[in-house]
């Protein structure tokens, strides 16, 4: 079976019992679209407060709701990356060990977390600031690993890039260096065309240079890395007449201390980058699971809020998961604005485009309480 990764919230007011409801609901379901998951969804009994209070806190129930899904699928989306840049993949990800599917479809009110008699702005903000947190962490770690990549990214260029920028210490022996008092051993860079030129032509481009002195040391596609020789006093004017002739003279100074130093960092970056990797990828598992169980939570709380506005006090209502195929969500839609009782349904009739205070936008358009969870 597929995975679902879209799921509805949705509640129903209760007009004689829960289960009776409840029973409806299966029965309806089963008998005319079979194939859409059905399950309850476990609201607690939380704090209702005054409705000027709801009315206030439904206001930001929405945007809250959209800024902590973002977070759940930044810290996914993160997750991919890392495993596919690894080549490692963790399977499916779990909310303490549990699949994040069956999390929700099983959710249990955690008391210890979030006491049900808190009000309910401080559940919200309580679970807000915590996903604002992990979000913030999240910042620091991946800036941090990324700055790594960056740096190591920059050390491959050097060492895959063309000879006209690339790092030429590994290419270069201490043979093919000649440096006395009075000789020095320039470094030239030549387009592949122009090597007959270069070897016809680099002994006159100044005086003191030493004749049959060039040698060629590597090839790329763009260009030939040839040595030359001449006295140290006339560099700079076979740089300038090299120039002119479209040669470029790389400034470099064999240094094995040097080029071992740079192995040395560049073995260093590799390690740091996979500990950073490894590390990010355990916090990125873990945080995972944290802010989805924030997420679930915020969402038992945002249908508690949005059933009592709509179906009123004292709290009376069912409330259900469902995943619905696309081609039978339709059908869904009117097995659940049946079972809303002829009242209710009459007067949220969606073409009447009602638009009642501290209702979600999505929930306006049916007589019942409904919004959508997208896992991915």
């Amino acid at each position: 079976m597929a995975a679902v990764n879209r799921y509805w919230v949705v509640s129903l007011p209760v007009q004689t019992s829960a289960t009776t409801l409840w029973s409806r609901v299966q029965e309806s379901i089963s008998k005319h679209s079979f194939e859409t998951s059905l399950y309850r969804f476990n609201t607690p009994d939380l704090r209702v407060g005054t409705l000027d209070s709801l009315l206030s806190l439904s206001d930001d129930l929405v945007k809250s709701n959209s800024f902590i899904e973002g977070v759940s699928h930044k810290i996914r989306r993160q997750i991919e990356e890392l495993e596919r840049v690894s080549g490692v993949y963790g399977g499916a990800l779990t909310v303490d060990g549990v699949p994040v599917d069956s999390f929700l479809t099983r959710f249990v009110w955690d008391e210890a977390r979030y006491p049900t008699m808190s009000p309910l702005k401080e559940i919200v903000d309580n679970i807000h600031s915590q996903v604002v947190k992990i979000e913030d962490d999240l910042k620091v770690r991946v800036a941090e690993y990324n700055n790594t990549r960056s740096q190591l990214n920059t050390i491959n260029r050097k060492q895959s890039g063309s000879l006209a920028v690339r790092d030429l210490s590994s290419l270069v022996k201490p043979e093919d260096i000649i440096t006395s008092e009075h000789l020095v051993t320039l470094l030239a860079i030549i387009p592949k065309y122009s090597q007959k030129d270069w070897l016809s032509s680099y002994e006159t481009l100044t005086t003191y240079v030493v004749p049959r002195s060039s040698k060629k040391l590597h090839e790329d596609n763009e260009y030939a890395l040839y040595t030359v020789t001449l006295f140290a006093r006339v560099a700079d004017n076979f740089r300038t007449s090299a120039r002119e002739k479209g040669f470029q003279v790389r400034d470099f100074e064999y240094s094995p201390e040097a080029q071992q130093n740079r192995q040395q960092e560049m073995e260093k970056l590799v390690q740091d980058q996979e500990n950073m990797r490894s590390s990010l990828l355990q916090w990125c598992y873990t945080s995972y699971g944290e802010v989805f169980s924030s997420w679930m939570h915020f969402c038992a709380v945002r249908v508690f809020a949005e059933s009592i506005l709509r179906y009123g006090l004292p709290p009376s209502f069912l409330s259900m998961v469902l995943a619905p195929p696309v081609k039978s969500e339709k059908k869904v839609r009117s097995i659940l604005e049946g079972l809303c009782g002829s009242t209710n349904s009459i007067f949220w009739k969606s073409t009447d485009e009602v638009n009642v205070p501290g209702i979600g936008a999505e929930a306006e358009t049916y007589p019942y309480v409904s919004f959508t969870i997208n896992i991915i």
